[in-house]
């Protein structure tokens, strides 16, 4: 058994950013970070293009961040969350500066700022075209000098504890109360109970319900997922942001991004035969916001009945490129292609999830004492599609503002240690850790073809409907398979994932109108 003040679920700028600022203002608190994979594996990780934030106060301005976010958002954003994120959003980058994080700057010494689809100005701070590695980095080496952070790698969250779990304990669904996880020991087999006064859910998005991804294969949509068993409010899952521009691969699963930052430094979209388009579509043309530049690639590809579009890097500085996007050039050179020669084969993949469950400013969901930041989460601050670089902004933000309402509420301490002392062990009286893997990747495959065939950039009524049969049939082989008291990581990744497709197509149809990077064929009139 572990006990402790707080648990975070999650290793990446989300989660490490709020344990180091509990921490800070609280010495005394005991946080214990458990992730599933290595400390290091995150979606922020994976991050490229950078940290969307006002620097240059003399060409940009708050003004212009948040009008830009609010275009982007299309109408659906939160006002309040947006005003919070953009005006305390410099403060907070100074902050990972100060703890290690290094961004790159001109021969001024001035921050070298980029330009992403739907900014009207430069505002992407960035350290090459690795900036979430650098910024998990930083974070982790912090971490690792905060003597009251424990950190669990290889550590499973197979269910969060409510009053659902307690002996003797009425369940009331308008009020649950969270206790901590049972967690498995991906070395050992074993689940062991995590009791915490706070729990944190910093679990990254859920790329993985779809078969072409941005994603690291850890985005599974189990914050989600749990969430959504313990009867947490979670919305707007049906604005699914497609990154238009992912490397082509044959393989189905985790595709390399080609940041949109190239598109901002002058890389134009083109047909197969090398045709310009995005004029057609948007007079901001390859700068037009991510939904509409992955909805023309769609287009594009279903007219043209090809498989990819190509991103065109013949014509642009190549000293300057190379210096600004090192790897995007070294991994296209590993797949055979040299951007100053060739056409980059290019697709939209599922990039980054705008809702989930519902937070309050301070990053408190309907569950008390459950806490959730990052793409897990739904601040209001997206909307209807995500202004690109904005979400490390919203996970350095929301993990401060989280991090101050958490010591508050240590400081209070006002939390039923009786219950948390009901908490009983986990039943594993029988529990097989299955090994046998075959009927879980054939239902992951099932699921993941249907979500990209029906519930993908662009839907209809009639595939909402079928998808919304198709879901209910694996959900049902999940369930028989889990009555089996058979366990395993990738049974508890399917769970959520079949959570997440469900969430995702019966909001979808419950969307009466087009907005951001939801798009309804048979609501277009």
């Amino acid at each position: 058994m572990q006990t402790t003040d707080l648990l975070v679920i999650g290793s990446g700028i989300s989660g490490l950013s709020y344990a180091i600022k509990v921490a800070q203002n609280f010495p005394d608190a005991k946080i214990t970070i458990v992730t599933k994979a290595d400390e290091e594996e995150s979606n922020t990780k994976y991050a490229q293009g950078g940290v969307a934030v006002v620097t240059d106060f003399e060409n940009d301005s708050f003004e212009k961040h948040i009008e830009d976010t609010l275009r982007a958002g299309d109408g659906l954003c939160k006002r309040e969350t947006v005003e919070i994120v953009v005006k305390e959003g410099p403060q907070r980058f100074k902050e990972i500066v100060n703890w290690g994080a290094q961004f790159d700057k001109d021969d001024l010494g001035t921050y070298d700022l980029g330009r992403e689809g739907g900014h009207t100005e430069n505002r992407v701070v960035h350290h090459k075209d690795i900036t979430g590695y650098e910024i998990e980095r930083a974070l982790l080496a912090v971490v690792e000098n905060t003597p009251n952070i424990s950190l669990f790698s290889h550590h499973y969250v197979i269910d969060l504890i409510t009053e659902h779990h307690l002996p003797g304990v009425e369940f009331n669904s308008e009020n649950i109360h969270c206790f901590g996880a049972y967690v498995l020991n991906l070395t050992s087999g074993k689940v062991k109970k995590f009791t915490s006064k706070i729990t944190m859910m910093a679990t990254g998005g859920c790329g993985h319900v779809y078969k072409n991804t941005t994603n690291p294969v850890i985005a599974t949509g189990d914050g989600i997922g749990l969430a959504y068993r313990a009867k947490a409010s979670i919305s707007n899952m049906q604005f699914i942001q497609f990154h238009p521009t992912a490397l082509y691969s044959n393989r189905s699963g985790q595709l390399f991004l080609i940041s949109e930052a190239v598109r901002g430094f002058g890389a134009k979209l083109r047909t197969k035969d090398g045709k310009s388009f995005m004029h057609k579509y948007d007079e901001r043309e390859e700068l037009a916001s991510r939904d509409i530049v992955a909805r023309a690639i769609d287009n594009e590809m279903k007219l043209s009945g090809d498989d990819f579009v190509c991103l065109d890097c013949r014509h642009l500085d190549r000293e300057k490129f190379m210096e600004h996007f090192p790897n995007i050039y070294e991994k296209c050179r590993e797949e055979g292609l040299d951007m100053f020669r060739d056409l980059i084969p290019v697709v939209p993949a599922s990039h980054y999830l705008c809702g989930g469950i519902d937070v309050d400013l301070h990053g408190q969901t309907s569950i008390h004492n459950l806490f959730a930041v990052g793409e897990c989460s739904n601040t209001g601050l997206h909307g209807a599609n995500r202004l690109a670089s904005n979400s490390l902004l919203e996970a350095m933000v929301f993990g401060h503002r989280a991090a101050l309402k958490s010591v508050e509420l240590l400081k209070e301490n006002n939390f039923d240690e009786n219950k948390i002392k009901l908490v009983p062990e986990w039943d594993d009286e029988g529990l097989k850790v299955t090994q046998e893997m075959v009927l879980l990747n054939y239902l992951k495959k099932q699921l993941q073809i249907m979500m990209s065939d029906l519930v993908s950039i662009v839907r209809t009524n009639e595939r909402l409907e079928l998808a919304k049969e198709k879901e209910e049939e694996i959900h049902k082989s999940i369930k028989e398979i889990y009555k089996m008291n058979l366990l395993s990581p990738q049974l508890s990744e399917l769970r959520n994932l079949v959570s997440v497709a469900r969430l995702i197509i019966h909001q979808s149809i419950a969307q009466k109108e087009n907005r951001g990077a939801f798009y309804n064929k048979d609501l277009d009139f």
